[in-house]
């Protein structure tokens, strides 16, 4: 392989890798923009795109039991996965249990009812506290049950509603992190994988050729 081919290969797989881990942005900060939607029927709509998508709210119940709950949905564009979900630093909570509740659900809308007394309707949901920092919630919410449909991560490309509540007394920071890469993780590794094996082939053969002039 010529310098200029391998220098060809590594831009190629540089602009590869920037295609999947483009650096994001804060796409709703509450602190800013004001309170997320508290309808799971009309969600605020957010756009993502390839990378880091954060999302930082407030909720928590008042003492005459009125509880803050937080909506929104976006689209996972086609070719695309949401392929984590991670509670970021400052995220607190309340309660014995120290928890608070997200779930997800298919389409523009949450249409489960606050008052359920199971998870009908969800694709998944998952109790989060402050030992879940710098975790990534996406596979533990697929696997949660009493009702829930289930699903297995990444989540593919369309549209999914969140709904996010901290159901204790007294209000708490979150901070979510949603990563959406294209194409899955798997296909990166395969892809860097026989991208070395390639280039190791070509060190070998070009070391071999000099060895036999």
């Amino acid at each position: 392989m010529t310098s200029h081919m391998l220098r060809t290969t590594v831009l190629l797989a540089s602009a590869f890798l920037c295609s999947v881990a483009a650096h994001g942005d804060t796409i709703y900060n509450e602190a800013v923009s004001g309170d997320l939607s508290n309808s799971g029927l009309t969600p605020t709509l957010l756009t993502v795109s390839l990378g880091s998508n954060d999302v930082f709210g407030t909720t928590g119940k008042t003492a005459a039991g009125i509880i803050d709950r937080d909506y929104f949905t976006f689209t996972v564009p086609n070719g695309e996965y949401l392929t984590a979900i991670t509670v970021l630093p400052g995220t607190t909570t309340l309660g014995a249990l120290g928890e608070s509740f997200i779930g997800v659900e298919s389409g523009p809308e949450v249409t489960v009812l606050t008052g359920a007394t199971d998870a009908t309707g969800l694709l998944g949901w998952f109790h989060y506290g402050t030992d879940d920092i710098g975790e990534d919630i996406l596979p533990m919410m697929g696997t949660s049950g009493l009702g829930s449909t289930g699903f297995t991560a990444p989540l593919p490309a369309g549209t999914y509603s969140f709904w996010v509540q901290e159901a204790s007394v007294g209000t708490v920071n979150y901070g979510l992190e949603f990563t959406v890469a294209t194409p899955e993780p798997a296909s990166v590794t395969m892809m860097l994988t026989g991208l070395a094996a390639l280039l190791g082939k070509t060190a070998r053969r070009t070391a071999r050729s000099r060895s036999h002039r």
